[in-house]
C-alpha cells in the first residue's frame, strides 16, 4: 500500500494538470445574437424542503469553452455525439500568439514559424485573450485567421483546432455580412472539430500538451460545452 501512495504522488507531481475551462454561472457573457440563450440556472430542490439539493439549467450548445461538431455550419454535417475520443483527447501543439495585436489576421508564416516541420494532429492557438473575458472587445476585436492559413492548416493534418477566442473567423465576417464566417466553413466543412473560449492557457509551461476535452454526448448536437483540460509531463 505505502509503494502504491508513493506512485500516486510520484504521477500527480509528474503529470501537471491544467484546467483550460471557463465557469459557467448566470450573467456570464454569451455571443450577442437571438440564437444563443442567456444562462439560466434555478434551484429546483432545497434542503430542507425536499432534503436534496437540484438544479434546471437553461443554457446554448456554443455557452462558455465549448467544441464546435460540423454540423454547426454544414448541413449534415457530423454530429458532436459522434465524434472520436481518439481526436478529442492527445497530444497537442501549443502555438504562442500572445504578443498578437486586437483584430489581427494570423498567416500561414506565423504558424509554420512555431511549428516548423511538426504536423500535430491537434493545434491550440494561444492568444491569451481569455484576459478580455467580459470586456466588449472579447468578441469584436480578437485576433483570426486567414483562409489561406485555414488551408494550411488543413493540408498538415491538423483534426482539432483549439483557441482562447471565441471564434477562427474574422469578427467582420459573422451573420449577415457579405462573407459568413468562412474559416468555420473551411475548416468544418473538412471535419475539423474546433474548441473555442479556452482560458488559461497563459498557465501553460510547455508548447506539448496532452489535451483532453470532453463534450455532453447531445444526439444530433452542432456543439456542446466542454470540461478541457491540458496535462504537461515533466
Amino acid at each position: 500500500m505505502i509503494g502504491a501512495k508513493a506512485e500516486r504522488e510520484r504521477h500527480a507531481i509528474v503529470n501537471r494538470k491544467v484546467d483550460l475551462t471557463l465557469p459557467i454561472h448566470e450573467g456570464m457573457a454569451t455571443f450577442p445574437v437571438h440564437w444563443h440563450p442567456s444562462v439560466e440556472i434555478t434551484q429546483m430542490g432545497r434542503h430542507g424542503v425536499e432534503n436534496r439539493e437540484t438544479r434546471k439549467i437553461v443554457l446554448g450548445t456554443h455557452t462558455g469553452t465549448h467544441c464546435d461538431a460540423p454540423r454547426h455550419f454544414i448541413p449534415g454535417g457530423q454530429t458532436v455525439d459522434t465524434i472520436s475520443l481518439d481526436t478529442l483527447i492527445g497530444p497537442a501543439f501549443v502555438v504562442d500568439f500572445s504578443n498578437s495585436h486586437p483584430l489581427q489576421e494570423m498567416e500561414t508564416a506565423d504558424f509554420e514559424r512555431q511549428l516548423g516541420d511538426r504536423r500535430p494532429v491537434r493545434v491550440v492557438m494561444r492568444f491569451d485573450w481569455s484576459d478580455q473575458w467580459g470586456k466588449i472587445g472579447y468578441y469584436t476585436d480578437h485576433p483570426f485567421l486567414s483562409q489561406a492559413a485555414a488551408h494550411w492548416l488543413l493540408n498538415r493534418g491538423v483534426r482539432l483546432l483549439a483557441m482562447d477566442t471565441p471564434m477562427p473567423d474574422n469578427p467582420a465576417n459573422s451573420w449577415g455580412s457579405g462573407l459568413d464566417s468562412p474559416i468555420h466553413k473551411i475548416l468544418l466543412g473538412n471535419g475539423v472539430i474546433l474548441v473555442e473560449y479556452l482560458s488559461n492557457l497563459k498557465e501553460l509551461r510547455q508548447c506539448e500538451i496532452e489535451l483532453i476535452v470532453l463534450p455532453l454526448k447531445i444526439v444530433d448536437g452542432d456543439g456542446s460545452p466542454v470540461r478541457c483540460v491540458a496535462i504537461e509531463s515533466s
